[in-house]
């Protein structure tokens, strides 16, 4: 029973709330109401729960001893030495199994999508992780590949502002994940992640500038453009811009300030996002607002 606890906390359940982007298609194509839609959309996010887990399992398996030397990834299951390396590798065969069995009862084209996503996370683990810039792009990629893996089970086409939007957010947020892995491991940086030897925390800031604007404006001009004021019958999503310009701020101001929220994991955006409330309840917030705009 132990190992499988230690298996669990391997996949990082906490991590999963990334795989909530597989929704982004069905909320703003207006089907959320659509029950056999939105169980096709559940069996999804499963779906990429298993992925994403059988491909962080992956991951510690290929960088177990860097961890070993990290002062926080030391602690996970395999690096800690709580989960063997055996059973590591038997259960990322059966995730893997798991993840194309369910995937093909989803449709060929979703397959073809999880596969595509499990391809990039493969040479992102053995390769593109340790290239300046494409490192970043790489988890920018996971995120989109969600959102269009969540509107091909549906069959719904995807705005190109949905895009844009969830690129733009997501190199912020794989940015601020690495300026935190910086200045966290110090001069030990680059024998946790050779790449932070390219990095520094100036060009990280400025990175982090650019695509901070860019976050906010393409998601401003999404809101109040005509092709999506004709789509859903009102303007009114634009009155959800400042939940997001507050999201944006309330991340940087825990980045900068607070080492990454209460408990210092700025790192990593599920630790922060649900280690603060204030951040935590704009983002409900923003939520219900695009709901009652989208669905009244």
């Amino acid at each position: 029973m132990r190992g499988l606890l230690e298996l669990f906390r391997a996949m990082r359940p906490r991590q999963w709330t990334k795989n909530l982007f597989v929704f982004a298609g069905l909320v703003f194509s207006q089907h959320l109401v659509d029950f056999v839609q939105a169980l096709e959309v559940v069996g999804a996010f499963v779906v990429f729960c298993l992925a994403s887990g059988s491909v962080y399992l992956l991951n510690d398996l290929v960088d177990l001893e860097r961890d070993r030397l990290h002062p926080l990834k030391s602690q996970r299951p395999l690096a800690s030495g709580r989960l063997s390396v055996g059973a590591a590798r038997w259960a990322l065969a059966g995730l893997l199994a798991l993840t194309v069995g369910l995937g093909l009862c989803l449709g060929l084209p979703f397959l073809g999508m999880v596969l595509i996503y499990l391809g990039v996370q493969l040479l992102y683990s053995l390769l593109l992780k340790r290239i300046v810039i494409l490192d970043v792009f790489c988890i920018a990629a996971g995120f989109v590949l969600r959102v269009l893996a969540g509107a091909l089970v549906i069959q719904v086409d995807v705005s190109r502002w949905l895009v844009v939007c969830t690129l733009m957010v997501s190199l912020f947020l794989g940015l601020a994940k690495r300026r935190h892995e910086l200045t966290l491991a110090g001069e030990d940086a680059v024998s946790h992640r050779e790449v932070l030897a390219e990095y520094s925390p100036y060009l990280l800031d400025q990175l982090i500038a650019v695509v901070t604007a860019a976050t906010v404006l393409s998601y401003t001009l999404y809101t109040v453009d005509p092709e999506t004021v004709a789509k859903f019958g009102t303007g009114n999503l634009v009155f959800t811009v400042p939940f997001v310009l507050y999201g944006v701020f309330r991340y940087l101001y825990l980045i900068h300030m607070k080492g990454g929220g209460p408990s210092g994991a700025g790192g990593s955006p599920e630790s922060t996002l649900l280690g603060d409330r204030p951040l935590l309840g704009n983002i409900a917030l923003w939520g219900l607002v695009v709901l009652f705009v989208l669905y009244s």
